[in-house]
């Protein structure tokens, strides 16, 4: 099972890092917005990263300047813009990564099932939906799987690669190659909540929330100690900000929800207070600390 064409569907966030890294990884990519400007401005976001790569390349002695350029000209050369869903009818795997919210990710699976090839594996960016039901309003449960990519997906290494009961092997195995040839670390999963990463994050963000509310330790305390005592890069309360408060919370009602007896899945007060005054994290510039774009104050 052969992947040479891909389809993305989302130019925002996460969505234009899959296309850069699908493109550099050597295939052809499809990007589909649903309005020009948001097109654009994922388009934008990747010249300005595809420059950024090729800076830092010719500065680490890597690459000549005109190397470098060349790279970057003939992966941007990959990459095909379109408003049009139609345009992805030949391609052979299709990512979605729209918003987070799971009818509408139902109803674009459900429309793909009647657009795309055969062939063609379905694949969703969520991190917290069930990928199974995904794939049954496709109408094509053995084709679809789970491709989650982590933020920034130009830097960060791994994608989890997620399999229902119902995932053909061969389709699940070409996703896995995928992921390998666009330069990441693949790990299998089962459809489970919140996958390998985000099961084990999100209740350790909120036990730390837990931990604030009670008066337990400040929250400076609490990150320096998760820092410096368990080597992790930041802490779990400055992870959150870093998330965002509304995303967390927004996973945590999810869970909530669908499963009411998980002990794990609790929703700090703290969190939802935060939420109702706007205080998301760095996104807003402000959460459990002040922020000044990616730089905590």
């Amino acid at each position: 099972m052969t992947i040479q064409k891909v389809g993305v569907i989302g130019c925002g966030l996460m969505g234009h890092g899959i296309v850069q890294v699908a493109a550099q990884g050597g295939f052809q990519v499809v990007a589909v917005e649903t309005e020009q400007r948001f097109l654009d401005a994922g388009l934008a976001r990747i010249d300005k990263s595809l420059a950024k790569l090729g800076e830092k390349l010719v500065k680490d002695g890597k690459a000549s300047a005109e190397d470098a350029q060349k790279n970057a000209q003939q992966t941007r050369a990959r990459i095909q813009g379109s408003l049009e869903r139609r345009s992805l009818a030949d391609c052979d795997l299709i990512i979605e990564a729209i918003v987070e919210d799971l009818p509408t990710k139902e109803k674009l699976f459900a429309e793909l099932g009647g657009l795309a090839k055969s062939t063609a594996i379905f694949a969703s960016n969520t991190s917290s939906f069930p990928i199974s039901e995904m794939g049954r309003a496709s109408g094509r449960p053995a084709r679809m799987v789970g491709l989650h990519f982590f933020n920034p997906v130009q830097l960060m290494k791994l994608v989890e690669v997620v399999r229902t009961d119902a995932t053909d092997p061969a389709v699940f195995a070409a996703a896995k190659a995928f992921g390998e040839a666009v330069g990441k670390k693949p790990v299998a999963c089962k459809d489970t909540p919140g996958f390998v990463v985000n099961r084990l994050l999100v209740p350790y963000m909120g036990q730390a929330l837990e931990m604030l509310e009670r008066g337990d330790a400040s929250a400076e305390d609490i990150d320096t100690a998760m820092k410096y005592g368990c080597g992790y890069p930041m802490g779990p309360i400055e992870l959150t900000d870093y998330v965002g408060l509304d995303t967390t919370l927004f996973i945590l009602r999810g869970w909530v929800k669908r499963f009411p007896n998980e002990p794990a899945f609790k929703i700090p007060a703290v969190l939802e207070r935060k939420v109702k005054e706007g205080k998301l994290g760095r996104k807003s510039g402000e959460g459990f600390y002040k922020w000044e774009g990616d730089k905590r104050l």
